[in-house]
């Protein structure tokens, strides 16, 4: 793709929440900074609207955790209770991490647990958010906040309308999925994409994949079952119940749409897809149970029993290198609202639930800089 086309040679985004997934992105910027292959292992699209990884500068970091306020990103994204793996130890040193405003994306659990597996809140004000943003002159802010953080994230979102910057919600409060809130998005003349990040090869991918491919070879799906364990932050915080409903509902709308689309109901108590605890000693690796009930040919039992381990955080980072790169180009083809495309290949809830296949032909004429029918409706 021809640069001389785009507003910036960089992507500049901010983030909220330098926890686990932002130390997997960070980390993954550098590990990929000379990577220009037209097929990067690891990264689903080495270009993007003519944007490769490389091409993601972060310029503002927001955080509310003592360990790392005030530090730099290259410090901070290895400070406590960051368990992600170690695989780029060599990082810039980045912007310095500013205080965020707390609001509800701290429960009183979190911090109550050990030092090592929960928050300890700074004392520094608040920075203006929107201040900020226009200041670093950022492109894209991002989403990282703890599950369950509805009005931190509600607060950030507007900052981002406020300080005319695209959006990136990659946790389950509905933002781009939420007509009111993409008005917002349409009215400031942005994009958006969200919400709540699917990984590369994650439990809700799979959990899609095996409901289509029962779909399309005419069984039919009696059960389907997922259960999640983990030993990050995450996985902690979600010990919370209060906070855990809008996951369980995200991870849940993933399998269910799939029913939805093709107008088949959903037998009732035949579905569940969530957390179901937290283990410390895992750290950041997530292990995923599956197990299906279907029936074909004459009604024929047919069971799948599956296990999927992942490292979670690193499992997301190379989705959202892909999903920046989708809200640039958007923005700079005019794009304003919810993406639909990037949003249903890179989310749980999206706007608009899709196929697999819809979904990624969507995110392959984009990546061209090519106006889908669906985009042309989004232009300003």
């Amino acid at each position: 793709m021809d640069k001389q086309n785009h507003i910036t040679d960089k992507i500049k985004v901010a983030i909220v929440g330098c926890g686990n997934c932002f130390s997997s992105l960070y980390q993954g910027l550098e590990y990929y900074k000379n990577a220009d292959a037209e097929h990067i292992p690891g990264i689903m699209w080495a270009d993007i609207g003519g944007y490769c990884p490389r091409d993601i500068e972060v310029v503002a970091v927001f955080d509310v955790d003592k360990r790392k306020v005030g530090k730099s990103t290259g410090e901070a994204i290895f400070a406590e209770p960051n368990v992600a793996r170690i695989f780029q130890p060599d990082v810039p040193a980045g912007p310095v991490v500013q205080m965020g405003h707390v609001l509800d994306g701290v429960s009183d659990y979190m911090l109550e647990q050990p030092a090592e597996l929960g928050f300890r809140l700074a004392t520094a004000k608040p920075a203006d958010v929107v201040h900020v943003l226009k200041a670093c002159k950022a492109d894209i802010l991002i989403n990282y906040l703890p599950v369950g953080s509805q009005k931190a994230t509600e607060f950030y979102a507007q900052a981002a309308i406020d300080a005319g910057v695209a959006f990136l919600n990659c946790i389950p409060v509905f933002i781009a999925s939420n007509p009111e809130w993409e008005q917002k998005f349409i009215d400031a003349g942005l994009p958006l994409v969200g919400d709540d990040m699917r990984s590369q090869l994650g439990a809700s991918v799979l959990s899609q994949i095996l409901q289509e491919l029962a779909f399309d070879r005419g069984l039919a799906v009696d059960f389907h079952q997922q259960l999640n364990i983990g030993g990050n932050t995450d996985f902690n915080n979600m010990m919370v119940q209060t906070r855990l409903a809008s996951k369980k509902k995200s991870k849940e709308n993933v399998i269910r749409a799939q029913n939805d689309i093709r107008g088949i109901p959903v037998p009732e108590h035949s579905l569940f897809a969530g957390p179901s605890t937290y283990l410390p000693y895992l750290k950041d690796n997530k292990v995923a149970y599956f197990n299906l009930r279907l029936r074909g040919f004459g009604d024929a039992p047919v069971t799948i029993d599956a296990k999927l381990s992942v490292q979670d955080s690193e499992n997301s980072a190379g989705v959202v290198i892909d999903a920046i790169r989708y809200l640039q180009v958007a923005r700079e083809l005019g794009v304003v609202g919810a993406l639909r495309g990037p949003s249903a290949w890179t989310q749980k809830t999206p706007p608009e639930q899709m196929m697999y296949a819809a979904a990624k032909q969507e995110c392959e004429a984009l990546a061209h800089r090519q106006l889908s029918a669906s985009v042309r409706k989004q232009l300003k």
